[in-house]
């Protein structure tokens, strides 16, 4: 049995499961995927099941109808992951743009480097982004610097979705309170943990625009974000009441 899990949340990603799949199970370390599938029509799901066939022990689906959001498909896997007695939870793109061989470092620096929850970072040193147009660098960098500067948080990367949590951030955050369902569920996952006194540390990446299939990011992802942020400026974070 393995203590680390990485999910990788999917719609319409037949270009790119299977390679991904692959890549990460012929890495060291003994990962396990769960894949999250919002019922893709082009039929990712029905390869993630073909697979399963040749990694019955390591790889898992969780398959959902319609296209519920990717903040609700992390919720599902983090739920699913602590249900299983996973230490160790990684969220990851299944398109490339994240480096499976970052895998590790992620790992490391929560495993021995005393991080609660390790962040796979764009802007930690500078910026490290390729093959996105300069108009997208450049909202995403202030993106994050507008962040920072409305919530407080000593981060580089608020928008960051490559990621590891220890166990015990999934416990204690309440999961069920997380109320962004675009990549503003990234800025309000950190915040969470920010807010209850983890340990968060940045660990430089190099992010690489998807070769494969279609991005999913749009208007409203970004609008969700930014009145997100003020609405959680002014929440207060409670950890989850523990039965």
């Amino acid at each position: 049995m393995s203590d680390k899990v990485i999910i990788i949340p999917t719609y319409n990603e037949k270009e790119n499961i299977e390679k991904i799949i692959r890549k990460i199970f012929s890495l060291e370390g003994g990962y396990h995927i769960l894949i999250i599938d919002d019922g893709s029509p082009d039929g990712t799901s029905d390869i993630v099941k073909r697979l399963q066939g040749e990694f019955p022990e390591s790889l898992f689906i969780v398959e959902r109808k319609g296209k519920l959001g990717l903040g609700t498909a992390y919720i599902t896997g983090f739920k699913w992951a602590l249900a299983h007695g996973y230490e160790y939870v990684f969220e990851m793109d299944a398109d490339f743009s994240h480096n499976p061989d970052d895998l590790s470092r992620l790992y490391e620096a929560c495993h021995d480097g005393g991080a609660d929850l390790a962040i796979g970072s764009r802007y930690c040193n500078g910026i490290s982004v390729i093959n996105w147009p300069i108009g997208r660098v450049i909202m995403s960098y202030y993106a994050s610097a507008y962040v920072r500067t409305v919530l407080g948080m000593k981060i580089y990367d608020t928008t960051a979705g490559f990621k590891c949590y220890r166990r015990k951030v999934l416990e204690t955050i309440d999961l069920d309170n997380i109320r962004c369902k675009g990549y503003g569920f990234q800025i309000e996952m950190k915040y969470n943990a920010y807010r209850l006194g983890f340990n968060i540390k940045e660990v430089p990446i190099i992010f690489m625009d998807r070769k494969e299939g279609t991005s999913k990011m749009s208007s409203g992802i970004f609008g969700e974000a930014f009145w997100g942020v003020i609405a959680m400026r002014f929440r207060k974070i409670r950890p989850k009441k523990q039965l």
